[in-house]
């Protein structure tokens, strides 16, 4: 009984193996695996994938029988500008961003202050040059305490006066305007970082686009030719009507991609043309210094955290504020003391009236100013100069806490771009041994169309999401840049 059973059974594998055999003879091949078609569909200009699409988009296939082709999207015009590196990108935006410039204007007003201060502590001279016509005896008898006496007159003469000292209060503002200058020094430091950190970030951003643009497009012609395989077996009747609309799905799926990459590729590019001066659509062939195998992030958060202390201009420039506004309250202070100054007059009045008996004048004196009472104005503004002062204060220990905070938070996003890439770098081998194994088992029939086109999207997505991880890590590591000063 055991060796009849014995030959039933191997019979039965006999005719099995044998309709298996010769079911896969008469399938068309399918693509046997994406990496191949990827690799020479990226060989091709996308103007050359296009126009083989167009030419031959029903290669093997009966036109009778195969359903239209689904329309292709339209191309991402090919760069027509000068190729562009991240470094020159950054010169260009520090040269042309108009931010910039507004910074280096404020400097030098900044600059102009300090001498309109100084100018207190030097002398001022007047000329003048006076006529005047009297009624005869007339006198001024209101509304003055001077000399009452008009005479008739022209003459000419000089008027020289002179600080002496106001025991400190000027020499403080001149600080004070040193202090805000040295600020806004900083200040136009902190505007360069500012557009180096856009610049970047623009940069990596463009760069993404267009490289999620490429995996779309090459995409699109990995899943049409896998629909026009599986149309080729759905005229042979080896496939159903349903494996081909789930395919051309598919292809319709990878050309809406498409579409939204190209819109996130020239939106990115119009960012970066923004960020750089530029009031053009210019189409640059951005080069990808990327490495392939970047070095691991920082890992010294404590390090970065003192260094940025030291390093950021935008602290520097608030302790300048602060160390302004202590000296401006000192300068308030100094109201409430005397002011000590001098005054010369000299001229000549060639015409006079006769009691003018000399055709020669001069005169100088000295006068000493002291504050006694003005409704106890000079307090409040000292007071209010402290409290000023105090606030500057807080400001900075406060920008000190989230310079702390936002090193760390740069570090730990750093940390975690990188992992990302390992990670998505897996996840991509896996789905591309997925998608190999997924298409070898419908060659055979051992799968529906619904394991390859699960396998097909899971690799696209891998693909992109592993294109994603590379350019968020070097923003990730510009990121850190910014934060530390650097």
């Amino acid at each position: 009984m055991k060796q009849p059973l014995r030959s039933s059974v191997a019979f039965a594998f006999l005719v099995a193996g044998l309709a298996c055999a010769s079911a896969c003879a008469q399938y068309p091949e399918l693509p046997d695996a994406p990496k191949a078609q990827l690799l020479a569909q990226a060989e091709q200009s996308p103007q050359q994938q296009s126009d083989q699409q167009l030419t031959n988009p029903n290669q093997g296939q009966p036109a009778s029988q195969v359903p239209p082709p689904l329309p292709a999207p339209p191309q991402l015009p090919s760069p027509t500008g000068p190729k562009l590196t991240l470094a020159d990108a950054e010169t260009i935006a520090l040269a042309h961003n108009p931010n910039v410039s507004v910074a280096h204007l404020l400097q030098l007003a900044e600059a102009q202050v300090i001498r309109e201060v100084r100018a207190g502590e030097m002398p001022s001279v007047f000329a003048d040059l006076t006529a005047v016509g009297a009624s005869e005896n007339s006198r001024i008898t209101a509304g003055a305490l001077n000399n009452s006496s008009v005479y008739d007159r022209a003459a000419g003469g000089v008027t020289v006066s002179q600080l002496i000292t106001d025991f400190g209060r000027t020499h403080n503002l001149i600080r004070n305007a040193q202090s805000n200058a040295k600020a806004q020094l900083e200040t136009g430091r902190a505007t360069v970082e500012d557009i180096t950190l856009a610049v970047d970030q623009a940069f990596y951003q463009t760069l993404t686009a267009q490289a999620v643009l490429r995996v779309a497009q090459q995409t699109v012609a990995t899943r049409q030719a896998t629909g026009q395989q599986i149309g080729v077996l759905t005229n042979q009747s080896l496939r159903s009507t349903l494996d081909l609309s789930l395919a051309n799905v598919q292809v319709s799926q990878a050309q809406l991609l498409v579409l939204d990459a190209q819109n996130a590729a020239q939106s990115a590019l119009a960012n970066l043309n923004a960020i750089l001066g530029s009031d053009t659509d210019t189409q640059y062939d951005l080069v990808d210094e990327t490495p392939s195998n970047p070095e691991a992030a920082p890992a010294n958060v404590d390090d970065l955290v003192q260094l940025a202390f030291r390093a950021r201009p935008d602290l520097a420039s608030l302790n300048d504020r602060y160390l302004a506004a202590k000296q401006f309250a000192f300068a308030e202070h100094d109201l409430l003391l005397p002011t000590v100054s001098v005054l010369a007059d000299g001229g000549a009045t060639p015409v006079r009236a006769d009691q003018i008996a000399s055709s020669w004048y001069g005169a100088a004196g000295a006068n000493v100013s002291i504050p006694v009472f003005n409704g106890f104005g000079y307090i409040a503004r000292g007071h209010e100069a402290d409290l000023r002062a105090r606030a500057a204060s807080e400001q900075v220990r406060s920008l000190r806490d989230t310079i702390a905070r936002d090193v760390r938070d740069a570090v730990l996003n750093s940390q975690l771009a990188f992992q990302r890439i390992g990670v998505n770098r897996q996840l991509l081998d896996q789905a591309n041994t997925a998608l190999e194994l997924a298409q070898a088992r419908y060659k055979v029939g051992l799968s529906g169309i619904v394991d390859l086109t699960q396998a097909q999207l899971a690799q696209t997505q891998a693909e992109i999401g592993l294109t994603n991880a590379r350019y968020s890590y070097q923003t990730a590591l510009a990121m850190i840049r910014y934060q530390t000063g650097q």
